[in-house]
């Protein structure tokens, strides 16, 4: 991915950091899918930007009284958002890191966590090799020589303008929550998805391909992610989720990025990507979550994935999060659910794309590498060795992986297993052609 600096404006600079990843050699049950479906400047530099941030973002008739509650509303969810950085490091491909104090991060307005610190790292399952990679070949800002100090964590910052592209200040940072609808002909959300369900789940792992994928418009998405599930798939619905996306709306640009999110409500009033509300507490200083990722994978050449554990902690109950080999990015507290206070039900990978129809045809918006299952490694975009975490805490293979692609003409998903891979399935599409119209 190649780096680009945005346009300036005085001191107000913005800027975008990036990962480096490693060199790889070589229906959830259909209730939860149709469930899925329906739903630089010194810190305080906002005020130049504030009007010409909201004007941009607007299409209608000028009302000032209207215009200045927004931009009230959105300078209030700043001061939520942005915490007062120890350090600030601007990256070159656009985005600016505050190193935030870890006892101030977000996490700790939540009314469950305030007053505590970041907790110890927990034991990992069994298992699972940790190799405690360099971190810092991860991150553009810190291969530059630039990194938070102890006792910081690395925190993208939020602009006026991403609020401003949400649909609402309230919804910006949040996934869509609607309820679940058994006619997906109009839900807008395609998946391909490979899942596993039936048992009690501690915890998920995989490695997942990078790519670039085409987004049509703003109001659109693509991401790979695996989702960790409890609950009956109603309003109480708990999910964690981590894994890569492209997402105009939220970030700006059309870089993959590495994100997390939770919610306890089925996607309605809890939860967020990232650390964009309170809950997931960041343990690590040299990662930052909604972070772009660099390099990807290209059609016929090299092919970068990444490598996700999620695990619940036996000792104290919490969800942590694992990137790459070893590296701790923090966890999701236990306190913040219900269902997934005990364990999940389900676990779920794959991919997700966002079909707003334009102009009455299917999106254009790929999926993965945007080709089909079929065509392979280095053509399609994969996930492998997928594995789940027992109620022993140990990490074992998957039992009995099913594998559902919703609109199969537009998206596919084909499974498989080796003695390399072990349990690993190919998936993604072009979106519109002359099978998906």
């Amino acid at each position: 991915m190649d780096s680009s600096t945005s346009s300036c404006s005085g001191s107000c600079c913005r800027w975008r950091s990036f990962f480096k990843i490693s060199f790889s050699s070589s229906p959830i049950i259909p209730i939860f899918v149709l469930f899925l479906l329906v739903p630089s400047s010194p810190f305080f530099c906002h005020a130049r930007l504030s009007e010409t941030a909201v004007f941009r973002a607007t299409n209608r008739t000028f009302q000032p009284g209207e215009e200045l509650r927004k931009l009230k509303m959105i300078r209030s969810r700043l001061r939520d958002i942005n915490k007062p950085p120890l350090k600030t490091i601007q990256s070159p491909d656009g985005d600016i890191i505050d190193c935030v104090l870890s006892h101030q991060q977000p996490a700790f307005d939540h009314p469950l966590l305030k007053g505590q610190k970041p907790l110890d790292p927990p034991e990992r399952p069994n298992g699972h090799r940790s190799t405690a990679a360099a971190v810092e070949t991860f991150q553009s800002w810190s291969m530059s020589g630039e990194a938070c100090p102890e006792g910081t964590v690395p925190i993208r910052r939020t602009s006026e303008e991403d609020i401003s592209r949400a649909s609402s200040v309230q919804r910006f940072g949040r996934k869509v929550g609607t309820h679940v609808r058994r006619d997906t002909s109009g839900t807008g959300h395609e998946h391909a998805v490979g899942y596993v369900s039936g048992d009690q789940y501690y915890g998920a792992k995989a490695s997942i391909n990078v790519w670039a994928p085409k987004v049509e418009n703003q109001y659109e998405f693509s991401l790979s992610q695996m989702w960790v599930i409890s609950g009956s798939f109603g309003n109480d619905l708990n999910t964690i989720e981590a894994g890569w996306q492209v997402s105009p709306e939220l970030y700006g640009d059309s870089y993959p990025r590495f994100f997390t999110y939770w919610t306890t409500d089925a996607y309605q009033a809890t939860g967020c990507y990232n650390l964009l509300c309170s809950g997931f507490v960041q343990t690590n200083r040299r990662i930052a979550i909604g972070a772009a990722i660099s390099p990807t994978s290209s059609y016929n050449g090299g092919q970068f994935d990444i490598s996700l554990l999620v695990w619940k902690d036996p000792k104290h109950g919490n969800w942590w999060l694992e990137f790459g080999s070893g590296v701790l990015v923090g966890y999701w507290p236990s306190v913040l659910f219900t269902h997934l206070r005990d364990h999940a039900s389900m676990v779920q990978f794959g991919g997700e794309a966002v079909n707003s129809r334009p102009s009455g045809i299917h999106t254009s918006t790929q999926m993965g590498s945007g080709h089909f299952a079929s065509e392979g490694f280095g053509k399609a975009s994969y996930f492998r060795n997928l594995q789940v975490v027992d109620w022993d805490n140990n990490l074992i293979p998957l039992q009995n992986l099913r594998v559902l692609a919703d609109h199969p003409n537009c998206y596919d998903i084909q499974g498989g297993i080796n003695s390399v891979w072990g349990n690993y399935f190919y998936y993604g599409g072009p979106g519109r052609n002359v099978r998906c119209p």
